[in-house]
């Protein structure tokens, strides 16, 4: 944008109907690690049980330490050429395909081939986490109110959701083409790289959508520089999160979301492999619940209207929780589970869709609180409990297999009531904790209404004037 050029109003059409697209994408591409990289690494790669779970949680680990600093780079360092936020939408998610596929490919045996994984996993997460935070931070520059933030969070909500009944024909479909191709051990090898290759292009859509929503100052992008209100130094990001008590409690509800998706999705397998002994079943459970998570995520903007973001979040939540509870008393009713998860992934799919824009909250009272503009550090806190979620998804499937004596040698039409019911604990009790948890920290912590965020950003547009 040149020095002349106001940035636009509102937002686009385009927007209000495709943004998601590229999250489409990058779930679409995610989708393959969350059901079946245990999977790859028990039955394909077979490492033995503990190996698996150093693989896991050192990946997980490293992942999630990192997972704070990709808002803190973006808010610091001298923004690109076409602006902070959006120049990562295209320089950067090119190299995620070449970088994911060696997450599932097995070279050599033992330790060598653990560690190539893991560097892998490290490595594409890196590459493909600094595009994330820029895309869920445009939702804060584009989106100037609550209205329109909560309009775009709700769009991108269902097109992430609609990435899981893609991936319910195309993901097991490409796995099994490659398999005929490069052998079944790294089937979902070729499979991340094709899926891969799909989420950079969908960003790149995303890029070309925002085009005009970033003020960008040629001038100050060629002397580093960036307007003062803009640019944040280390104690303005401590501030930015220490005195937030509803990005806090934010955080922890996000935590559960986001554990409440993964450890389901780690588990499917495994619940219809050898609970229900009926593995084809798993397809169509992952295509129903997804259908459920697209109907919800479109819905959300309604309730949140009607109700209030936080007001859905917190009810949603709980309903949730009650839900898997239900769900682990008829944990040997392969049909009455699917219902009941059915219902409960509604339920993701209006909180992935509400949370964005509750972060929008977060970011105007931040900056309301220290005058500072701290988007991209608050938007990429986002990542926070994405990955944390990923690090103790991998430690509670390992943890509950082992308490039922899980090996990969036992056939499933054999599996004991132990196995079952310790399958069945992971997969239901321990994501409604969880979420039981996020409700009271969203009651007692988060106490921003819409009211209260027009009144702070109608303040800081009168201070930056």
């Amino acid at each position: 944008m040149s020095d002349n050029q106001e940035p636009k109003k509102g937002i686009s059409g385009a927007l209000k109907i495709f943004y998601g697209v590229g999250d489409c994408g990058f779930n679409l591409m995610s989708s393959i690690e969350s059901y079946f990289f245990t999977v790859f690494l028990t039955n394909l790669a077979q490492f033995s049980l503990p190996m698996v779970t150093f693989i896991t949680t050192v990946a997980s680990t490293i992942d999630a330490c990192l997972s704070w600093i990709y808002g803190a780079v973006l808010n610091s360092i001298k923004p690109m050429k076409w602006g902070r936020y959006r120049s990562w939408l295209i320089v950067i998610p090119w190299l995620v395909p070449f970088l994911y596929a060696f997450q599932f490919i097995k070279v050599g045996d033992g330790m060598l081939s653990a560690i190539i994984i893991i560097i892998a996993a490290v490595s594409s997460h890196v590459a493909w986490n600094f595009a994330y935070v820029a895309n869920v931070s445009m939702i804060s520059v584009a989106g100037k109110t609550p209205e329109e933030r909560s309009q775009l969070a709700s769009t991108r909500g269902a097109w992430s959701n609609f990435s899981k009944v893609i991936f319910s024909y195309v993901g097991p479909g490409i796995a099994a083409i490659c398999a005929g191709f490069i052998g079944e051990v790294n089937q979902y090898g070729a499979c991340a790289f094709v899926l891969g290759c799909i989420f950079a292009l969908l960003y790149f859509v995303h890029f070309k959508m925002f085009a005009g929503y970033e003020e960008v100052n040629v001038q100050d992008v060629v002397a580093a520089k960036a307007p003062a209100k803009d640019k944040t130094g280390g104690m303005d990001l401590i501030r930015a999160l220490l005195q937030n008590p509803p990005l806090i409690a934010l955080l922890i509800a996000d935590l559960a979301k986001f554990m409440f998706n993964f450890v389901l999705m780690g588990f499917a397998t495994y619940y219809f492999t050898y609970v229900a002994n009926d593995a084809k079943m798993l397809t169509t459970y992952i295509l129903v619940t997804n259908i459920f998570c697209v109907v919800g995520a479109y819905l959300s903007k309604t309730l949140s209207n009607k109700f209030s973001t936080r007001t859905t979040t917190i009810g949603v939540m709980f309903v949730q929780a009650v839900l898997l509870v239900v769900s682990y008393l008829f944990y040997n009713n392969a049909l009455v589970v699917m219902v009941l998860m059915s219902l409960a992934m509604f339920g993701y799919g209006i909180t992935y869709a509400c949370t964005p824009a509750l972060y929008g909250d977060t970011i105007v009272y931040a900056e309301w609180k220290t005058g500072k503009n701290a988007a991209g550090w608050i938007s990429g806190l986002q990542n926070v409990p994405l990955k944390v979620s990923i690090m103790t998804r991998g430690i509670i499937i390992s943890s509950c297999l082992a308490m039922g004596a899980f090996s990969k040698d036992i056939d499933p039409a054999q599996a004991s009531d132990v196995l079952k019911n310790a399958i069945s604990l992971g997969f239901m009790i321990i994501p409604a904790v969880a979420l039981a948890v996020a409700v009271v920290a969203l009651v007692f912590g988060f106490k921003l209404t819409k009211d209260k965020v027009n009144q702070y950003a109608a303040e800081i547009a009168a201070r930056n004037n």
